[in-house]
């Protein structure tokens, strides 16, 4: 890993750690801040497009990356758009989406994943600075309560079967060295929002990476989902969000975690109720009894498609407070 001495300047280095729908959240808030963005990005999808190219190409799963990357993009709606369009029709087209098939080309034409993401990070004038968690072929797996053990990350939600843990294949997969560069010069770093063990806990689950988190003299936040995930986090609370990553990967992780608590309007827990899912317990007690400090708001944001999404920039203000506030306490140490 490169030395890099900490920086001291008025852009706080942020290293924002997931995938899915969350992450993408998460930056399109942080990307209007004054900040340095590191996303570090799960590479353990096998659904979709993403699936269907890491089989074909053999090349890690660009869908989450190219999510993360659209977010982080300066470009017009409508090129936005096109690169999220997923085709209808075609023989061997139709399921795939542009901005997949736009990263898997230049993989093929630079010979390497992680070339082809800052490639495309120059097209899309992207602010900050994608990285996959590694570079690595890896594979998701789950072992259920019941000691079955589920293959796939697309698979696992759907066994109807509550895990107990989750694995990588191979095991301790390599990390990108990037990665743990940044995770050790930053300021603050931020796991989720997120599917709980499907796009937050692969990350973590790379060789070295929750050991470089737990190394780093960052403030390390948890940004808990607001609503429990069928076949993943069934009844959880925000306390069991936070032990679950903690058996995986050791106690007293976290130094802050935010948690949404307002209760979403009756037609909306209709909606999510209908698919098996219901707000999220806020129980600070229990949080702070895992060591943790808990900021504890409304973060509830309604989406054109009255599904909820987190309130991005108020989540940054909380971790844009937190981080200016740690840097004076040590100041005035």
């Amino acid at each position: 890993m490169k030395d890099y001495p900490r920086r001291e300047s008025r852009r706080p280095h942020i290293v924002a750690i997931g995938g899915g729908t969350g992450l993408p959240v998460l930056l399109r808030g942080l990307k209007k801040a004054h900040v340095d963005i590191t996303a570090v990005v799960t590479v353990a999808d096998d659904g979709g497009s993403s699936g269907r190219l890491r089989d074909d190409m053999q090349m890690p799963p660009p869908g989450d990356v190219r999510n993360v990357l659209i977010a982080l993009a300066d470009t017009e709606p409508l090129l936005e758009q096109v690169l999220q369009h997923r085709f209808t029709n075609g023989d061997g087209l139709a399921g795939h989406a542009l901005g997949n098939l736009m990263l898997a080309a230049l993989k093929e034409i630079t010979g390497d994943f992680t070339q082809a993401i800052e490639e495309m990070s120059r097209v899309l004038a992207v602010r900050g600075q994608v990285l996959p968690a590694s570079s690595q072929d890896v594979v998701l797996l789950a072992e259920m309560t019941d000691g079955t053990i589920i293959r796939g990350e697309s698979q696992i939600p759907k066994s109807g079967k509550k895990i107990r843990r989750v694995f990588l294949h191979p095991p301790q997969p390599a990390p990108h060295d990037d990665a743990l560069d940044a995770i050790a010069r930053a300021d603050a770093i931020v796991i989720g929002p997120g599917s709980l063990y499907t796009s937050i806990l692969p990350n973590l689950l790379v060789r070295g990476m929750a050991e470089a988190i737990r190394a780093s003299s960052a403030d390390k936040f948890y940004i808990c989902n607001m609503m429990t995930q069928p076949g993943e986090t069934d009844g959880f609370t925000a306390s069991d969000h936070v032990q679950a990553i903690y058996d995986h990967v050791g106690d007293r992780f976290f130094d802050t975690v935010i948690v949404n608590n307002a209760v979403p309007p009756p037609s909306v827990r209709r909606k999510y109720a209908a698919k098996g899912a219901e707000t999220v317990l806020p129980d600070i007690d229990r949080l702070k009894e895992l060591g943790c400090h808990v900021i504890a708001d409304n973060l509830l944001l309604y989406g054109s498609d009255s599904y909820l999404r987190h309130d991005a920039d108020r989540l940054c203000r909380h971790i844009l407070n937190r981080v200016r506030e740690r840097k004076r306490r040590r100041c005035s140490g």
